[in-house]
């Protein structure tokens, strides 16, 4: 364990060799933690538990530093597995504990475990004494799961944020200002881009809310990743940035390609959007890591998106991007669609249809050449890039006047 504040402790796993989440659905280059606390006041407050893959450590982990005969009650800020995995060998041990969740948490541990232990439902403002501190909770509905909440340790002005605030990062230090700034806000941004961005607009009324508490802040403790302890705020403010139609100075030009034909095109609109004084980054769909991916849609002012037709549709990379961007509802963005074909051609369309369908402001026609495009047709990306960036420029002039 390790000691965060008066009192309230760190008792969690590092897990230095994962490399997806969610199954296989998200990278993890740089690991993860799984956060547990224990408050040690007049009562003994478990809040989260680990992964049940590391159940076995965890309880050997309580029992020796705390004493599960000595806990008095459990904070579930949010039960998804990798937080509440070890919910069940814990309640195996202590079935009478009392449980502190929302009123959804209730239906999704009960869902979980088939078990009707001792629920007390919390909702926002509602507060608990355990001696020198008092657990306030704030409902955190839908970021990201219908049960998730935070809890506040008042007097101790730390939140207990769970998934809010967190990062796929095994550090060498729990806290932020012991590990490098610019991996941890790479992690950061990642996070909240493959996690969080489909509940931005939730995002921002949370923050209000919570802002209108009034509540000192002092740390933020998440579930994963570091405690954000010197200048705890500015991963808030960093959450109302990215949550406020959020784009860097670059377009991503993604593609799929057999033979070249389309890979040709790409670096053809490319250079027509350099042209114009639009930087660009340059993506094969197939080979690039799909969250690092999305990562970078989130962060571009526009996406141009092509590829092959193959069977009347695109190749299978597209085909699973789209459908990724589809639900991540990303905003403010422009986009375009391009591609090869040989005898159908109905690439460019779909991703177009797709794009547009997914909230991206589509105004070029598809571009699309039969086969190995000609030295006059790759001058045709080339203005259907000048194109594009005129549309960028035009964003990003609305953009500043407002």
């Amino acid at each position: 364990m390790i000691e965060i504040l008066d009192r309230i402790w760190w008792i969690g796993i590092k897990d230095w060799s994962i490399r997806r989440f969610h199954g296989f659905e998200m990278s993890t280059h740089r690991g993860t933690t799984y956060n547990s606390y224990i408050i040690k006041d007049e009562k003994t407050v478990l809040v989260d538990t680990v992964w049940d893959v590391y159940a076995d450590k965890f309880m050997n982990m309580l029992e020796e530093d705390v004493g599960i005969s000595a806990i008095d009650m459990i904070v579930i800020n949010h039960i998804e597995p990798d937080h509440g995995g070890s919910l069940g060998r814990l309640m195996e041990m202590r079935p009478e504990l009392p449980i502190y969740c929302t009123k959804n948490g209730a239906e999704i541990i009960r869902r979980h475990f088939h078990k009707d232990w001792d629920f007390h439902i919390v909702a926002t403002g509602d507060k608990i004494n355990v001696g020198k501190y008092n657990l306030v909770f704030v409902e955190m509905q839908m970021i990201h799961w219908p049960d998730s909440m935070m809890t506040y340790v008042d007097g101790a002005s730390l939140v207990l944020s769970n998934d809010a605030f967190g990062q796929h990062y095994a550090p060498v230090s729990l806290f932020n200002d012991e590990v490098d700034a610019c991996e941890l806000y790479q992690e950061a941004l990642k996070y909240y881009a493959n996690i969080l961005s489909p509940f931005t607009p939730l995002i921002m009324k949370k923050i209000d809310q919570v802002k209108a508490l009034g509540l000192p802040i002092k740390m933020i403790a998440p579930s994963h990743g570091v405690i954000w302890r010197r200048d705890p705020i500015q991963i808030i403010d960093k959450y109302y940035e990215w949550a406020n139609t959020y784009s860097e100075d670059f377009t991503a030009v993604i593609y799929d390609t057999m033979y070249n034909s389309t890979k040709a095109m790409a670096e053809a609109i490319a250079k027509g959007m350099e042209a114009e004084g639009v930087k660009c980054k340059l993506f094969n769909c197939a080979t690039t890591d799909q969250s690092d991916l999305l990562l970078e849609i989130f962060k571009a002012k526009g996406i141009v998106m092509g590829c092959c037709t193959v069977n009347n549709t695109v190749l299978r990379s597209i085909a699973g991007l789209l459908d990724e961007i589809k639900g991540h509802k990303f905003r403010g963005k422009a986009g375009a669609a391009f591609g090869s074909y040989g005898w159908s051609g109905e690439a460019g369309k779909i991703i177009a249809q797709d794009l547009n369908k997914a909230g991206f402001d589509v105004a070029q026609q598809p571009l699309q050449f039969r086969y190995r495009p000609s030295d006059e047709e790759l001058g045709q990306c080339i203005s259907f890039g000048s194109e594009f960036a005129a549309r960028i420029h035009a964003m990003s002039g609305a953009n500043t006047s407002r």
